[in-house]
């Protein structure tokens, strides 16, 4: 009681539980989160070069026995040579866990999965069955660890050098302005139109003479009734005369230019395995025929996963780090074209891919950018990638291209997928997006259409769920500029325009409506629902009294 004769009440909340609610049923994990040899949830799950993941100490038990898996839904042998810790997928199993009220994974024995991959060693060759169980001795693994160390790297984000045992994609044409429609009850965007890379061509590239590196990792004892053509083509990719591997590439990029069916039969093990050897060359012909025919191979969606589970990816990377203008063109398409299957956005991603397509999204070549950007916008479309933006500071060098209009409308649709996270949201905020989209809708010398829809969506986005998004809207005066967009915009960027208005003023009214305290406790509670300030995008009571 205070001598001014007012009360103070202090109210506190509290979610009660129904304990006579059935437990929750027994679930099965997701495929995606079980190991491939244990068949186990994963306690620490690696990325090899192929985009597959595996508990860690079951690639240390097939190295120690020699072993190399054969997995049902790859035709590839994979490479353990190289791992990377995956801990997009391990953060994802913990959280399955706890929303399942499932134990955490637990350390695997050595002596179970070893146990497993006997097995499996048995199956794959039964006249090994009678052999006497040994153990590959200390000394001869100490030797051969000496011999051929494994390369290990420390986090998901290293970025990796080139190897030989990786492959190469797709490309695609596009259009020059993408626009972006946002479901207006989703902040998420949907995939742009674009579905081929602006590297594509039909026009040809020359030849020219190369290093030639040997590579026999991808799967050399592969056997198929292989046609005259592939036989043929195979022969000059590894002859040993440059100029063979010159004519050999630009006969198989021309094949595949526009022949779908060629694309799908030449996608072979074999072919594949020659390709890798080439795309490492210092010559500028080689290399940049090289990856031009992955791009073509890679327009058939039934290639996308084989090429990037044939090792690629981290060879496209290092091409669009260091590799020759053209070259890095195609490296950038192919990164798109592949990025456009679900499966293998967070193989990308977790392969390094994203740093290198953020810097090369200024290069002076605009085909680089154009699908560097397209690249990075499919990519965040899966929340792993986004949260590894959001720690790259891609925030801000996307909000500085936009305000130089460098590729804005493009750039745009990313900022559009990292508005819809959280970390995402919370970054753009903190800097200044949207005094910058509304000074992008205030100026009229912005000329693209598109650019005003997506710059519009990108407010969309921002606003779901976010208290602060309206006093930062005010201060930047967006809702003149929105009622603008209301009446004379295109028709999306006018329903985006409205509902953003829309939330705004449905966040005035509860925020001036006069709560009645006293009839709130004669009544014995408060209503959750009538004096609820605000509610975040998942539903969550947000109001803090």
């Amino acid at each position: 009681m205070g001598g001014n004769g007012k009360h103070r009440w202090k109210f506190s909340f509290y979610h009660r539980t129904n304990s006579s609610s059935p437990k929750h049923p027994k679930t099965h994990p997701p495929p995606e989160f079980l190991c491939p040899i244990s068949g186990s949830l994963m306690f620490d799950p690696v990325v090899i070069p192929s985009g597959q993941s595996f508990d860690r100490i079951s690639i240390q038990v097939c190295r120690d026995l020699g072993f190399t898996p054969s997995l049902p839904d790859c035709s590839t042998t994979p490479d353990f040579s190289t791992i990377v810790p995956n801990l997009a997928i391990k953060s994802t199993i913990l959280t399955w866990c706890r929303d399942h009220h499932v134990q955490d994974p637990s350390p695997p024995d050595y002596a179970s999965v070893e146990k497993i991959v006997r097995s499996k060693i048995q199956e794959k060759s039964p006249s090994l069955s009678s052999a006497p169980d040994f153990r590959v001795s200390e000394v001869e693994l100490l030797k051969a660890v000496a011999e051929n160390p494994p390369v290990l790297f420390s986090h998901a984000a290293t970025e990796i050098g080139p190897r030989l045992s990786n492959n190469l994609f797709c490309s695609t044409s596009s259009s020059s302005d993408e626009s972006v429609v946002v479901n207006t009850n989703s902040p998420h965007t949907p995939l742009p139109l674009a579905t081929r890379p602006a590297c594509f061509t039909t026009s040809g590239s020359s030849s020219s003479s190369t290093e030639i590196i040997e590579s026999d990792n991808l799967n050399p004892n592969f056997q198929s009734s292989s046609s005259p053509e592939e036989e043929e083509l195979f022969l000059k990719l590894k002859s040993s005369d440059i100029f063979e591997q010159e004519t050999g590439l630009i006969s198989l990029r021309k094949i595949t230019r526009t022949n779908e069916e060629a694309r799908v039969s030449l996608c072979s093990p074999r072919l594949l395995s020659a390709l890798r050897s080439l795309i490492v060359s210092r010559y500028s012909i080689v290399q940049t025929n090289a990856i031009a025919s992955l791009v073509n191979l890679s327009l058939e969606k039934s290639n996308k996963v084989l090429i990037v589970r044939s090792g690629f990816v981290p060879l496209l990377i290092d091409a669009l780090k260091t590799g020759f203008s053209e070259a890095q063109e195609h490296a950038a398409g192919a990164l798109f074209s592949l990025a456009l299957e679900d499966e293998n956005k967070m193989a990308i991603g977790v392969l390094g891919a994203l740093q290198p397509l953020l810097h090369a999204l200024r290069s002076d070549s605009e085909r680089t950018g154009h699908d560097s950007a397209l690249a990075l916008y499919h990519l965040s479309l899966i929340q792993s990638n986004r949260v590894k933006l959001i720690k790259l500071g891609a925030v801000s060098t996307l909000l500085s291209m936009v305000k130089s209009g460098d590729s804005a409308s493009r750039v745009l649709l990313i900022l559009c997928n990292l508005a819809a996270c959280t970390e995402g949201k919370s970054a753009m905020l903190d800097a200044n997006a949207v005094a910058i989209l509304v000074g992008m809708l205030r100026d009229s010398d912005i000329a693209s259409e598109a650019t005003r829809e997506n710059c519009v969506a990108a407010l969309f986005a921002l606003s779901h769920g976010s208290m602060r998004f309206k006093g930062l809207a005010k201060e930047a005066r967006a809702v003149e500029v929105l009622r603008e967009v209301e009446e004379r915009g295109s028709g999306r960027a006018k329903e985006k325009a409205k509902r953003i208005l829309e939330m705004m003023r449905g966040r005035e009214e509860e925020e001036d409506e006069e709560i009645d305290w006293e009839a709130a406790l004669e009544s014995g509670g408060l209503s959750r629902s009538r004096y609820r300030v605000g509610r975040d995008v998942n539903g969550a009571n947000s109001s803090n009294f």
